[in-house]
C-alpha cells in the first residue's frame, strides 16, 4: 500500500467486508511499538438502548442481528 497525497490509505475490500466496515463507519487507531493497530470499536450498549428508548420506536431483533440493525435505524 502506498499513503496518497492527503495521508490516505484504502483499506483492502476483503478486510472491510470481514470487519464490517462501511463509509461513516467509526475507527480506532491506537499506536504500539510493532505499528498502528485499527479497531472498529465496540457499541456501548447502553448508551444504544437510550437511544431505542428515547426513540418511542419499537425494536424486534435477534441478539445476533442487533449491530446491522442498529447501523440502519441511527445513521
Amino acid at each position: 500500500m502506498k499513503i496518497g497525497p492527503k495521508g490516505q490509505v484504502v483499506i483492502p475490500k476483503v478486510f472491510r467486508k470481514s470487519l464490517g466496515l462501511h463509509p461513516g463507519t467509526k475507527v480506532v487507531f491506537t499506536l504500539r511499538e510493532e505499528g498502528l493497530l485499527l479497531k472498529k470499536p465496540r457499541e456501548d450498549v447502553t448508551k444504544v438502548f437510550k437511544e431505542i428508548a428515547e426513540s418511542g420506536k419499537s425494536v424486534k431483533i435477534k441478539p445476533d442481528e442487533y449491530v446491522e440493525e442498529l447501523e440502519k435505524r441511527f445513521k
